[in-house]
């Protein structure tokens, strides 16, 4: 059974960071691509960023270049989002995702419940 579980959100102040993590179990973690989305109160799903586990690549929203950084540690089988000079913006439910390609514009197969990150202003 796929498991994908994210910890790390919390309440920070604007210009402050957090490190968000998604433990994943269940398929081989080597041969998927792990992502972030988010989704704001009353705004659609957002695709954050995503890293492939095959080649290492990773992409990134426009919105969060320069501030986010995606990795992942294939030892542990849990893929990390580090986030810097926060916004009120950023504000969302974060969501882990997988599937055996990047996929932030269409959504991916399996997901996580989510971990909620409050940028206070």
């Amino acid at each position: 059974e796929v498991q994908l579980v994210e910890s790390g959100g919390g309440l920070v102040q604007a210009g402050g960071s957090l490190r968000l993590s998604c433990a994943a179990s269940g398929f081989t973690f080597d041969n998927y691509a792990i992502a972030w989305f988010r989704q704001a109160p009353g705004k659609e799903r957002e695709g954050v960023s995503c890293i492939s586990n095959g080649d290492g690549k990773s992409y990134y929203a426009d919105s969060v270049k320069g501030r986010f950084t995606i990795s992942s540690d294939n030892a542990k089988n849990t893929v990390y989002l580090q986030m810097s000079s926060l916004k009120s913006g950023d504000t969302a439910v974060y969501y882990c995702a997988a599937d055996v390609h990047c996929a932030l514009l269409y959504g991916m197969g399996y997901w996580g419940k989510g971990t909620l990150v409050t940028v206070s202003s």
